[in-house]
């Protein structure tokens, strides 16, 4: 019987713990797409204790908590930060086979040391050490990406943000390249007029641009677009229930924007033809200035209404969405592709039964022009663990090439998630040493051990233009 969270956790061949320790183990990470603060990375932020670092804004453990009959008050209300820690620490062996149970012990051992089980008995002197640990200069927000060796940062940004706290960073040349996203779903947000009216008028402050027609509305965005360029963006990301692809005139997408800053309601289908029309302008961009496209699609937000009045977006009430992507996924790329200004493309897939679908749909708009050009995105949100991380490299080696992958990202707002990338190495390896253990794979180290450096760092240095070189560790 093997011991919970040893050195070969998840890998069950010798093949797969070779390739986990020799190739995969010791690469740098480049994280291309998370929530991190930009401002607490340019001012440094030491944390005053566990609780502020790891159960502040985490939705997956705030769903845990609430699931398990944990009142409000030590999740997101006003139970000191202590009580909170000790009701999380009560909670999580009854998290077993949730992937909680194993970032939380993984969180636990690197980079703090903490060998022991988290519980209620254990739980005030791991509280403490690591306590301890983050009051120190060491476990500061910038010292802590050096620990898991991080060479990239690509945070997400609002078109509207400053992106003072980025030019900060790079003016102090931290050794760390830390990114902007341009993440423009709000100035998508059309169907509440309201506040898009709002956030119209504060493109307009910062732009200097009076927006009265649909085309002032585009030059403005396109002046953010050029600023998030100058201070090096090269990728943009979105967060969609779906792609939008309805067919529209100019003409039509002018009225509909007329009627939005006049404050009139608008039907349903107005709200689609817009917003089919700022995707593909976003995304006609992104090929001009040579940017990776990220789009996430598939989840259903803020199902819990009386929540999210209370709480707010981004509480732990959004789920897994069902609708049909296929006919406006491939009418949206074929669109851009047909003007030949299809952008590299990531697609991330919420739903697992169309993991298949999406890969297959990826692959009929490669052109040859660059490796791995078209990639279904790493499993994420609730699909961002063992059986959906394996679901999903299945179906890209099934119906894609795994060779050209890019790889893990965190896309989470903690400094502590960089465990998932050793997560997802280690379930990387364990399939392929499986399929040498099986005879479906041959037992050439050398060539595995490649294609596992390409997909954990290497496919992701080459894939994106961060505009500086990037140092390679002595390993590659």
């Amino acid at each position: 019987m093997k011991e919970f969270l040893d050195q070969d956790f998840l890998l069950n061949t010798s093949t797969a713990q070779k390739l986990y320790h020799d190739y995969a183990a010791n690469l740098p990470i480049i994280d291309y797409h998370c929530h991190l603060s930009a401002e607490e990375i340019a001012n440094d932020k030491t944390f005053e204790n566990l609780t502020q670092i790891w159960l502040e804004g985490d939705h997956y453990k705030w769903r845990a908590l609430r699931a398990l009959g944990v009142s409000e008050r030590f999740i997101t209300g006003e139970a000191s930060a202590y009580e909170k820690f000790m009701k999380w620490a009560e909670v999580v062996p009854q998290t077993l086979r949730n992937p909680l149970y194993h970032w939380t012990h993984m969180e636990l051992k690197f980079p703090f040391g903490v060998n022991k089980l988290l519980n209620k008995q254990s739980a005030k002197e791991i509280y403490d050490h690591c306590t301890d640990l983050l009051n120190t200069s060491a476990f500061s927000a910038r010292n802590l990406l050096k620990k898991y060796d991080v060479k990239v940062v690509c945070t997400t940004d609002d078109p509207i943000d400053s992106l003072e706290h980025h030019q900060k960073i790079c003016e102090e040349d931290f050794e760390i390249r830390v990114l902007p996203t341009f993440r423009p779903d709000r100035a998508m947000a059309i169907e509440e007029v309201t506040g898009f009216n709002i956030y119209l008028d504060k493109l307009q402050e910062i732009t200097g641009y009076t927006i009265d027609s649909y085309q002032d509305y585009l030059g403005a965005i396109k002046l953010r677009h050029d600023y998030f360029a100058s201070s090096g963006c090269c990728i943009s990301d979105h967060g969609l229930d779906q792609i939008y692809s309805e067919d529209f005139s100019d003409q039509e997408i002018a009225a509909i924007f007329a009627k939005a800053r006049q404050c009139q309601k608008l039907e349903k289908l107005d709200v689609l033809k817009f917003k089919s029309a700022m995707l593909l302008f976003f995304a006609e961009l992104d090929h001009e200035k040579g940017w990776v496209q990220q789009f996430h699609i598939g989840a259903y937000r803020n199902g819990n209404a009386r929540m999210l009045k209370a709480l707010g977006p981004d509480s732990g009430f959004d789920s897994i969405g069902d609708n049909l992507h296929a006919s406006s996924l491939i009418k949206f790329l074929d669109t851009l592709e047909k003007d030949e200004k299809l952008a590299q493309t990531i697609v991330y897939n919420l739903n697992p039964r169309d993991n298949e679908m999406m890969a297959s749909i990826m692959g009929s708009f490669n052109d040859g022009s660059v490796r791995g050009k078209m990639q279904l995105g790493s499993a994420w949100w609730f699909l961002d663990q063992k059986d959906g991380m394996e679901k999903q490299i299945n179906a890209l080696s099934n119906l894609g090439m795994l060779s050209c992958f890019v790889g893990m990202l965190t896309d989470s707002r903690s400094f502590l998630s960089y465990s998932r990338h050793e997560y997802f190495r280690r379930i990387l390896c364990n399939l392929i040493g499986d399929d040498v253990e099986k005879g479906l794979l041959p037992n050439d180290m050398e060539t595995l051990g490649e294609l596992v450096k390409n997909v954990c760092y290497v496919n992701a240095k080459n894939y994106f233009k961060f505009g500086k070189e990037i140092k390679l560790t002595q390993l590659i």
